[in-house]
């Protein structure tokens, strides 16, 4: 049986039409705070791929990432980016056993002149999974997968943040100080 030109046509538009009518739209870069908008530099402990993610994260919001410190320029403070990971369940007569990989990052933004725009915030996530424990290999292998995707979600998760704040009414945007900690996913 063959399908009439005109109809594939009609099943096309109408799709096009059901995806616009919906409200897809692609994600555009995140709306950072005004004060680091344009330069920020990065201070995040420790190595690996997240300050990679992050620093992408903030070029791709057309934010130029410094090496090193300068006058006028806020900081991006990363003091906490830590993998745990631990065993959940185990028992002589189990061969199987769940894992838990977390990631917690603790960060704040402060201006140029010292003032708290953002205070310290802390974001834990994790993901769970379950491997026979004879298996060591993919273990090792599972926990780096596990990790690769927290970095992403974590990286998505500081830009919300920042994206929360560069929301919020120049009233209420002013600076802060004191601790405060975020919520918690996973």
């Amino acid at each position: 049986m063959r399908i009439p030109k005109w109809l594939v046509l009609l099943a096309c538009l109408a799709t096009a039409a059901a995806l616009a009518g919906c409200g897809f739209h692609l994600r555009r870069s995140a709306a950072l705070p005004a004060p680091m908008a344009q330069r920020v530099y990065l201070d995040v402990n420790g190595g690996g791929e997240f300050p990679r993610s992050l620093a992408a994260a903030l070029r791709a919001s057309k934010v130029e990432v410094l090496d090193a410190p300068e006058p006028g320029v806020p900081t991006l403070s990363v003091p906490v980016a830590a993998f745990s990971s631990r065993l959940l369940t185990s028992s002589g007569f189990q061969r199987v056993g769940e894992y838990v990989v977390g990631f917690e990052v603790q960060f704040q933004l402060t201006a140029g002149d010292g003032t708290v725009l953002l205070p310290r915030q802390t974001i834990d996530l994790s993901h769970e999974f379950a491997i026979d424990q004879t298996q060591f290999s993919a273990i090792s292998s599972e926990t780096e997968t596990i990790e690769r995707s927290l970095v992403r979600e974590m990286t998505a998760a500081v830009m919300r943040r920042f994206e929360a704040r560069a929301a919020q009414s120049p009233s209420s945007a002013a600076p802060t100080s004191g601790p405060a900690s975020g919520g918690s996913a996973g």
